[in-house]
């Protein structure tokens, strides 16, 4: 068969169900070759970056990767920032690329430049098919690397004269194996500081978001009382309604969950990425000891020096430390947990404080999130772009399931949330997928809503207008006393959404947001809601952070 057959055989082998892309005259082959499957589904794009954005949300929700295609040279820059964002966001993804003959690679040639080599900072692996019939080897492995923990993101690159040889070999078997787990005297060990603690709280990140983990967190959570504060990226791993949750930590000042974790005298890190929020910000005035327990080791920084650190499997370990309190009996536990108990009815007051509001001309963002929270069940998703909006969503809007609430919080790129809608709607039909953004990151992939329009995707996407770049604008105001100039015009979103082939809305009400957002999810295919928003909230809620005291 043809090479560029033998490629698509071996996607389709591994699972493969979306690739998400713009092609060029180097992918003709395999596009041609893909046209064919009836396994994979091509969603045709109108920017890369908006296909790397839909495949890494595909990734985070499934666990599987998914195809991100561009062509050689510009294609394949495009896709990049969306590439960093899944593979630091640890999301499974596959980057399939163009190159073209390679005949005139080594030689400066029309559009050609090192896709391998530029994206090496950004993946996990990254390799150019040499000879047709290394590509099973080279997508199994490509795909294997990808799943691993901590996930991420790996490179294919397929040369146009590659793509068109004759190949002879075939699909590789796909076999998983069970991730290590840690040794039973290291988990003794964690066990030992654990039990022996007076107020040990948890620092939960983004590991234990997968399913299996998520399930033995909420188990020995439930028999050991010990409350969890969680990072942005790990929302939902215990439900926003048990008593255990201290809700989020990372806006970069203190807040409520400060308190409980500054009291701790054993901080348990599960699953925890130092990308999202560095230990310099929680653990350098009040030094904890610390058990980490994660996939891999830990990132070595002088601000988090581990006492027991346990490798391996989560939710196998997890499981190992619920046997370990079983045995022991969860009622001859000893732990004072006052003030972690209090540090969540505090952020509980905060979270409920402007439920009620009726102002009109802007709406406030504790408001806006209040009123997400009460039209989404469960099981549907929320997406954060990235801006002011991302600071109020991570600290106002809360979870009762894992993967819920999707925040880009390690590359940290804007416009996400539009693309990643789509590719989150794909993989849940039946959820409601709320997307919001900013004015400034909404216009970044703003083209992605003819891709909306032709799927007929059912997103609502709230953008909260302040003709600004907000969250700029919030920092240097805290750091300097004031802004340099970061306002800008808008288009008229009801005549764009008009444009696009979508439903619109501007809202200008608070008593009205609610009503708006449920007409827009009873409508067929996308909907756009808008709302001014009211940011003079941001400064409020930086003095409200710097006065908090914690109870002695």
């Amino acid at each position: 068969m043809k090479a560029s057959d033998l490629f698509v055989q071996c996607l389709e082998n591994e699972g493969i169900e979306y690739i998400f892309g713009v092609p060029g005259e180097e992918n003709a082959d395999f596009m041609m070759s893909l046209e064919q499957s009836d396994r994979i589904r091509f969603i045709l794009c109108r920017h890369e970056q908006g296909a790397a954005f839909m495949a890494e949300v595909y990734g985070r929700l499934t666990g599987n990767p998914a195809g991100c295609l561009g062509t050689l040279g510009p294609g394949a820059a495009n896709l990049i920032t969306g590439v960093a964002d899944a593979n630091m966001d640890r999301s499974p993804i596959l980057v399939l690329t163009g190159q073209g003959d390679s005949e005139r690679l080594h030689k400066e040639s029309h559009q050609i430049m090192d896709v391998v080599g530029m994206f090496r900072p950004v993946t996990k692996w990254g390799q150019t098919i040499r000879h047709p019939n290394n590509i099973p080897e080279v997508v199994r492995k490509a795909v294997r690397l990808a799943r691993t923990e901590k996930p991420g993101a790996c490179l294919i690159e397929l040369p146009e004269d590659i793509a068109s040889l004759d190949a002879t070999q075939a699909p590789l078997p796909v076999r998983r194996f069970r991730r290590p787990v840690p040794d039973d005297t290291i988990v003794d060990r964690a066990w030992a500081l654990i039990r022996d603690a007076k107020r040990p709280i948890i620092l939960a990140g983004n590991g234990t978001i997968r399913k299996r983990a998520s399930a033995q967190l909420r188990q020995f959570v439930e028999s050991t009382g010990i409350g969890v504060v969680t990072t942005f990226m790990a929302k939902g791993c215990i439900d926003m309604d048990d008593e255990r949750c201290l809700y989020t930590i990372g806006l970069q000042a203190r807040d409520h969950a400060s308190c409980a974790l500054d009291a701790s005298d054993l901080v348990i890190t599960l699953g925890y990425d130092m990308v999202e929020y560095h230990p310099g910000l929680w653990n350098a005035e009040v030094p904890h000891r610390i058990v980490h327990i994660d996939f891999i080791p830990a990132e070595i920084d002088d601000h988090y020096q581990i006492d027991v650190e346990v490798v391996g499997d989560l939710a196998h370990t997890l499981w190992m430390l619920n046997q370990r309190v079983h045995a022991h009996g969860p009622e001859r536990l000893d732990y004072d947990h006052s003030r972690a108990r209090r540090a969540r009815a505090e952020m509980r007051a905060d979270l409920e404080e402007h439920k009620d509001d009726d102002t009109v001309g802007v709406i406030k963002p504790q408001k806006a999130l209040w009123d997400a929270r009460q039209v989404l069940g469960p099981h549907d998703i929320l997406l954060s772009d990235v801006g002011a909006h991302k600071m109020w969503i991570a600290r106002h809007y809360h979870c009762h399931e894992p993967n819920t609430c999707l925040i880009p919080n390690g590359f940290c790129s804007m416009g996400f949330a539009l693309p990643g809608a789509i590719g989150a709607q794909l993989v849940y039909p039946d959820r409601r997928v709320l997307a919001i953004c900013g004015d400034g990151g909404f216009l970044m992939n703003v083209q992605e809503m003819e891709t909306a329009c032709r799927l007929n995707a059912n997103v609502v996407v709230m953008v909260w207008e302040d003709h600004a770049y907000g969250l700029i604008a919030w920092k240097q105001q805290n750091h300097f006393g004031r802004h340099t100039d970061l306002s800008f015009g808008n288009p008229d979103f009801m005549k764009l959404a008009e444009a696009f082939g979508w439903h619109g809305h501007r809202c200008e009400r608070s008593v009205d947001l609610r009503d708006t957002l449920e007409q827009a999810f009873t409508e067929t295919g996308p909907s756009l809601v808008v709302i001014p928003i009211d940011y003079a909230e941001n400064q409020k809620l930086t003095e409200r952070l710097g006065n908090i005291v914690c109870p002695i």
